[in-house]
């Protein structure tokens, strides 16, 4: 069971509301004294006056903050909400109730993608809302880290303007595809690179990417999903990078969205055109076809640990600051004033 946190003096009118409701909604973030060795302290560290700088009063219109998160999907069944097998949002959901002690619900937590199992993210982005403001964030921030595996963290904290959202707002994603392309694999790379022993084609691939590039049906590069409905096809791709790094292949896309499982399939022809099983002129052949089963008869998908979400890119006035909002947040750096080891 966590620990129990005082909470703080909002207003006579909030105090008088608390005796009569006995209210707990308003709780502050946790402040980064909580936090030994990345682990729960005591809540008797924890006073008054230091809850009362993390909170102000509650707005009826609510207040929105917006998460960029860095994870390794190797453990997780990816982005979307589900109790069971743990999912990247269900993590996030449960810090953040501990924290706000509001309900899952009530929070509202939308992500930008959502990352199948086993794929990883540099640059997800997430928000949710609170009935109630925050004078600071770095407490937010550390509580959140503090409180997240270690294979989740949120790298960023700031508040949002209410047109913002997370998915809605998005102008492109950024996704990079790695593979590790030599005899054996580089155990350190095995977690985030998809391994052949084919020495790939580099030139004949980055000249089949530049076949992606452009507005298309993008019909015949997608996998089925219920959860959708009947998703738009047509996709900008505004740039498909082949980029070499030793035996690392680095292929890095950028579009104005993405359908289900697109990359990991555009990928995977790709890497048949490396091997120069296929020519580069298969993809525009393929495209025209606006048919999966066509692309089953050639590859299929690459397998997930590969791919990265990298980065999300929004409308500018959506990531404008609103006003009377605290810093964003990025992290703090601890400090030392006096050496604690003495010297012989």
């Amino acid at each position: 069971m966590g620990p129990h946190f005082l909470s703080p003096n909002l207003s006579d009118y909030t105090q008088k509301q608390r005796k009569k409701k006995k209210m707990s909604s308003a709780t502050p973030a946790l402040p980064p004294s909580l936090f030994t060795n990345g682990s729960l302290s005591s809540p008797q560290n924890i006073s008054k006056t230091d809850l009362n700088s993390f909170v102000k009063v509650s707005d009826p219109g609510g207040f929105k903050w917006r998460l960029v998160i860095a994870y390794d999907g190797t453990k997780f069944a990816g982005w979307q909400y589900q109790e069971s097998p743990p999912t990247v949002q269900s993590m996030l959901e449960k810090a953040l109730t501990q924290i706000t002690k509001l309900q899952r619900k009530e929070l509202h937590l939308v992500g930008a993608g959502r990352t199948d199992a086993g794929v990883h993210a540099w640059g997800q982005v997430a928000h949710f809302v609170t009935p109630f403001n925050y004078t600071t964030l770095d407490s937010i921030h550390a509580a959140l880290n503090g409180l997240l595996p270690q294979d989740i963290r949120v790298r960023e904290i700031g508040a949002a303007v209410p047109e913002f959202h997370a998915r809605f707002s998005c102008r492109s994603k950024v996704y990079r595809y790695q593979i590790y392309s030599d005899t054996f694999m580089d155990p350190f790379q095995r977690h985030f690179a998809y391994h052949t022993a084919y020495k790939l084609n580099a030139c004949k691939m980055r000249e089949a990417a530049q076949h992606f590039v452009g507005k298309h049906d993008f019909s015949a590069f997608a996998n089925a999903t219920r959860e959708d409905g009947v998703p738009d096809p047509l996709k900008t791709i505004s740039r498909f990078d082949v980029i070499e790094m030793g035996s690392l292949l680095h292929l890095e896309v950028e579009g104005s969205g993405f359908m289900y499982r697109q990359v990991r399939n555009m990928v995977a022809l790709l890497i048949q055109v490396g091997k120069e099983a296929l020519d580069s002129d298969i993809v525009p052949m393929i495209l025209e076809t606006k048919d999966r089963r066509e692309l089953a008869k050639y590859t299929l998908p690459a397998p997930p640990h590969g791919l990265c979400l990298l980065s999300v890119k929004y409308k500018e006035d959506h990531l404008q600051l609103p006003p009377d909002c605290p810093l964003t947040s990025f992290g703090r750096h601890h400090t030392i004033t006096k050496c604690k080891l003495p010297f012989y």
